[in-house]
């Protein structure tokens, strides 16, 4: 690639996955700042924690590409977990620029629209890794990693002013379960080209030394399950199908059966059969067969693993699923991590699992887990191959960021740019820094809607949670008296008072009390009827509960 300046700026921008652990959504531009043409690199969701009641899904705000649509010429996917793709059905409509991935992410897309009325069907153009295609002005070549799902890629971006390596999630694995080893020899190759930059995969940043291979997990889960006497569940991400395979491996090696869990468990074992990444294995039971295995006999593999309360771990643990449980003296291994958020939610369901006198095991017990990232040594090699002239750190959380950024200092990057989502880097031509400020936040989805926080009611529904609703009805006879005492429905109240009176009776009384002082000229004014006892009923609630509710106050007239 020649270094003509005259072909315009290379810009990087993220609008998600930059100071926080999923949502990744990051935008590449190259041309004139007035008429850069675009490509987005994986399109990814986050999930709901508390704090967002209802809400199904969080995915980012995209405005700032969405104006720029007809200058997008396409979405690139670099493997299929939710975080990097899982937003593409929602988000989709709104862009409809070609998407271009691997057979397993397509696949995948497609199942998952299936089971999704009114999805978009997306048409999607496969690649491979050692591809190399077209998108707008961008050469992009796929170049094989190791990672905790199949076909995970890593992509060399080529532009007239230079070349960025977009390292997606990746790990150094000698020994995977599934697919190759992350190509070192292709890596070095496009090193010693010449990278301009390097946007690369933070979540390990701060552990020491290097992951263990998915190999050694295998082994160790062979033989747990070749020991247990009872019953052995293994919860873990269903889209680890490699994980999947050295489970369903062990099973069969210890005369057991396997039975799948959790629906999207099933799509993607059905995907990967489809794909052969199952072939050789014994066929996988159904929640119906469950009654049929000898209890010494049974493997299930499930969803749950990071404390969804409707998930089918969730479900057993509770004792609460119609065809399938477990009982003392049987095996959960929990064979994930926990992402930040849902911690509180596992440590719930593995005590009600061990108050039923089943038996927990996690990772720091036995070997039942790796990562599909890598740690500072693998990070380090990572920079001796291909030597990047800038480093911007990404996919973490803000300690994970600037444990990178030390990292790609220490390895002797001449520029690091730890950013945060929403900054627009300049990466060529002249040295690299951050130019502009995009708009960047969160859409909610919530059901079948999509919005910002205001749109769909996320502030107000928080504040619901914490302090409940009173719906008043206040009804005026012709003479604007009250009819009768105020109509009134109460949601998330106290029943009653410290000193035990019904909390209903204060707040009518509070109501009446309030009506009762505005002066009868004033009260053909319905909006300072209506103001007037919204207030009293407030102040009345705070003084007895300690609280103000959200009050909603109607009034009529005769």
């Amino acid at each position: 690639m020649n270094n003509d300046n005259t072909n315009g700026e290379l810009v990087f921008c993220p609008l998600g996955g930059v100071g926080e652990i999923g949502m990744n959504f990051a935008l590449y531009g190259f041309g004139p700042a007035d008429s850069r043409e675009w490509i987005v690199v994986d399109c990814g969701v986050s999930f709901a924690g508390p704090d967002m009641p209802g809400v199904d899904l969080v995915l980012p705000d995209i405005r700032f590409i969405k104006e720029r649509r007809l200058k997008l010429k396409g979405i690139v996917i670099t493997h299929a977990h939710e975080d990097h793709y899982g937003a593409l059905l929602d988000l989709w409509p709104r862009l409809k620029a070609p998407v271009y991935a691997t057979a397993f992410s397509a696949s995948l897309l497609a199942a998952k629209r299936e089971g999704e009325a009114g999805a978009p069907d997306i048409p999607v153009t496969l690649f491979k890794a050692g591809d190399r295609f077209r998108v707008g002005p961008f050469e992009i070549e796929a170049i094989n990693v190791t990672h905790s799902i199949p076909e995970p890629v890593a992509l060399a971006i080529r532009t007239p002013v230079g070349t960025v390596l977009h390292t997606g999630d990746w790990k150094i694995d000698a020994t995977p379960v599934l697919g190759a080893p992350t190509d070192e020899a292709r890596l070095r190759a496009i090193g010693d080209e010449g990278v301009l930059a390097m946007i690369a995969d933070s979540t390990n940043a701060m552990r020491d030394g290097v992951s263990p291979s998915e190999r050694e997990v295998s082994a160790s889960l062979a033989k747990i399950i070749a020991e247990a006497p009872g019953r052995v569940a293994v919860t873990t991400f269903s889209s680890n199908v490699g994980r999947i395979r050295a489970v369903a491996e062990a099973a069969r090696d210890a005369g057991r059966q396997v039975l799948l869990m959790g629906r999207s468990m099933r799509r993607v074992v059905d995907v990967s059969d489809e794909l052969g990444y199952l072939e050789g294995l014994p066929p996988f039971l159904s929640e119906q067969d469950f009654g049929y295995i000898p209890r010494e006999k049974a493997v299930i593999i499930l969803t749950g693993s990071q404390g969804e309360t409707r998930a089918a771990l969730a479900r057993l643990s509770r004792d609460e699923h119609p065809s399938v449980s477990l009982s003392k003296g049987d095996m959960v291994i929990f064979s994930s991590r926990s992402i930040p958020g849902n911690e509180k939610g596992i440590i719930e369901i593995k005590n009600a699992l061990i108050d039923r006198g089943i038996k927990v095991l996690e990772d720091g017990e036995k070997l039942v887990h790796v990562s599909g990232h890598p740690r500072r040594r693998e990070m380090k090699e990572m920079y001796a191959w291909v030597r990047p002239q800038i480093a911007i750190p990404a996919h973490g959380e803000a300690a994970h960021l600037v444990a990178h950024e030390a990292l790609a200092r220490e390895a002797g990057v001449k520029t690091v740019l730890c950013i945060r989502n929403g900054a627009m880097v300049q990466l060529a031509p002249g040295p690299a820094m951050v130019i502009d400020e995009v708009p960047v936040g969160r859409l909610y989805k919530d059901g079948r809607l999509i919005g910002t926080p205001d749109e769909m009611g996320i502030v107000e529904r928080r504040r619901l949670s914490f302090v409940g609703h009173v719906a008043v009805h206040v009804e005026m006879t012709a003479k604007l008296a009250l009819r009768d005492d105020p109509d009134m429905v109460i949601l998330g109240l106290p029943q009653e008072d410290e000193e035990g009176d019904e909390m209903e009776d204060i707040l009518i009384d509070a109501a009446v009390d309030a009506f009762e002082s505005i002066p009868p000229k004033r009260r053909g004014d319905i909006e300072t009827v209506r103001e007037a006892v919204r207030r009293a009923v407030r102040f009345a609630a705070a003084d007895a509960w300690g609280k103000k509710p959200i009050v909603s106050v109607f009034v009529s007239k005769a």
